[in-house]
């Protein structure tokens, strides 16, 4: 079919594939090969998953497309949700380890 959308080769896809590896390969290098602080390794590596979060949702998760505001408001829930769940498990997991055995 001439003149579909779908019919070209997906090089955002590739190349947001390529990026995350490469922030992922990043990452490894900065934990296992740097001198850096325990602190500063897990800032860094914190920064770097935001970065690709970012890339992922333009590349594979096509934020772009769809109407601006329900696109807008369902990543805020979602970043919402997410915070939620991480803060939660790190409260659980410190009142378990606190526990007396």
């Amino acid at each position: 079919m001439a003149g579909n959308k779908y019919d070209h080769f997906p090089w955002s896809h590739v190349v947001g594939f390529a990026f995350s590896i490469i922030l992922t390969l990043f990452a490894i290098w900065i934990a296992f090969y740097t001198d850096l602080s325990v602190s500063a390794i897990v800032w860094s590596i914190i920064g770097l998953a935001i970065v690709q979060a970012g890339i992922q949702l333009f590349m594979f998760m096509h934020v772009r497309e769809g109407e601006g505001q329900t696109q807008v408001a369902t990543m805020f829930y979602s970043a919402g949700v997410g915070v939620i769940i991480v803060i939660g498990t790190i409260w659980v997991i410190r009142s378990i380890m606190s526990m007396p055995m």
